[in-house]
């Protein structure tokens, strides 16, 4: 296995797809990575020499923002929207779809499981 931006890439998958497993680099970034340091897109992570990884690597140091700092990033600005007290950062702080969606039906995966209210047996007399 390859280690790049402190991430084990596999090393029976092609270079562009391997890529894709560094939180930040999708495989427009990965294609652009990879004509940067001048490395065929189908060559398997397993033939590439070290030489050709220190390259990938700077690069992806150089140009991207990945990994941690990405997370970071994007967790400090959903922070600041919330703090600042907008629209979108009262949706966050809800658990509610951010982006418009209806939330009458669907929503299931930012809502969590359904809870059933009012519907439970009369009291015995």
């Amino acid at each position: 296995m390859a280690r790049v931006a402190g991430v084990d890439i596999p090393a029976e998958k092609r270079v562009e797809v391997g890529l894709t497993y560094i939180y930040g680099v999708g495989r427009t970034s990965a294609r652009k990575i990879l004509d940067a340091a001048q490395i065929g897109r189908d060559a398997r992570v397993k033939d590439l020499t070290e030489k050709e990884l220190s390259k990938i690597q700077a690069i992806i140091q150089q140009e991207y923002r990945v990994e941690g700092d990405l997370r970071r990033d994007r967790s400090m600005d959903i922070k600041r929207l919330m703090d600042i007290g907008c629209y979108r950062g009262l949706r966050h702080r809800r658990g509610l779809p951010v982006r418009g969606q209806r939330t009458r039906t669907n929503s299931r995966t930012r809502k969590g499981p359904r809870r059933t209210i009012g519907a439970r047996a009369k009291a015995a007399v």
